[in-house]
């Protein structure tokens, strides 16, 4: 496949849908009649807050509705802002970046995790042990995520690239599938599902590296935070009650996690340990880690190479809405 293409055409969607939405006078802040907020088995916060009900509770004596979109990874989670399906969304650092990159108008505004959430995984009797061994192999990642950045900076590490492999692409759980399957040799995991292969088909991590893994934002629509700065911040408020929560209370998140995602609650426990909740407020971190993910992506030809990485991520990460709100 053209890989190539089908990145640059999944990101380049990425910057449509936001042109027609409109500014309200300056100096003017109008409430929206609703707030849309994705959740994600990968983000166990904005689980939790969709459980506990506190958005509603936060929105309703200003007559605000709130609406929630389930996102399957970051690609949709991207996809739903760029088409103004869902005012906010939960993504990897590195793919809002990509996005970014692609004229998309979002920002990222809050982490809601710093995650080990993806690795390389095969089957025991697979014979992969190494990335070396990925050449000319099948394997499946979802385009525009984590997990496929992941993918790629592993192989540039180890001297190949997305060239030399069968790159398969495969929203994340059907991913999981066609490992279990047996329809590809290896796959970018994503928790929990990895964490389910893992424990329920013995499943390896063959190559894990946390720092590949970028931080986990929740993305506001630019538009949205221009007309109603306001309104970022009473999400980012009780996003900070459901991360301090699931903090105080791992074991209850973890029952949430594997009633929402149907997983074993030994998996959605795996799952959720391998997220560290402890800095909500996106900055330098966040951001050297993003221009690591970008400066590879330029490399690869996925992000255009006249794109200025280091203006890119000053541009995506605006922490101080978050300042504002987290003491």
């Amino acid at each position: 496949m053209n890989w190539k293409k089908a990145i640059a055409v999944l990101s380049a969607a990425a910057a449509v849908g936001l042109a027609g939405c409109s500014s309200n006078a300056e100096g003017q802040e109008e409430k929206p009649d609703k707030v849309t907020l994705d959740y994600a088995y990968y983000s166990p916060t904005s689980l939790v807050l969709k459980e506990k009900g506190w958005a509603e509770e936060a929105f309703e004596e200003q007559g605000i509705e709130v609406e929630w979109v389930l996102s399957q990874g970051s690609n949709k989670a991207l996809e739903f802002l760029n088409s103004s399906s869902v005012d906010f969304g939960s993504t990897a650092g590195a793919a809002a970046l990509m996005a970014k990159a692609n004229n998309a108008p979002v920002e990222s505004v809050y982490l809601y995790s710093k995650p080990e959430w993806t690795a390389l995984v095969t089957n025991p009797d697979s014979g992969i042990s190494s990335v070396e061994d990925l050449k000319g192999k099948k394997v499946a990642a979802t385009l525009g995520t984590d997990p496929y950045i992941f993918l790629v900076r592993a192989l540039k590490d180890h001297g190949l690239s997305v060239d030399d492999i069968e790159l398969v692409n495969l929203q994340h759980p059907e991913g999981a599938s066609a490992l279990n399957s047996g329809n590809v040799d290896a796959w970018a995991g994503l928790d929990p599902h990895m964490a389910r292969n893992e424990l329920e088909a013995g499943a390896e991590l063959f190559y894990r590296k946390p720092e590949f893994n970028t931080y986990g934002t929740l993305n506001v629509r630019s538009a949205f935070a221009d007309d109603h700065p306001d309104v970022v911040k009473d999400v980012i408020k009780v996003y900070e009650k459901a991360r301090e929560w699931t903090v105080e209370h791992p074991d209850e998140a973890a029952e949430i996690l594997a009633e929402e995602a149907n997983l074993d609650l030994e998996v959605a426990k795996k799952s959720l340990d391998r997220n560290d909740l402890s800095d909500p407020v996106p900055g330098d971190a966040l951001k050297e880690t993003i221009q690591g993910a970008g400066t590879v992506l330029q490399e690869e030809e996925v992000i255009k190479p006249d794109v200025d990485i280091d203006q890119l991520t000053e541009d995506l990460v605006r922490p101080e809405f978050a300042e504002e709100v987290i003491e």
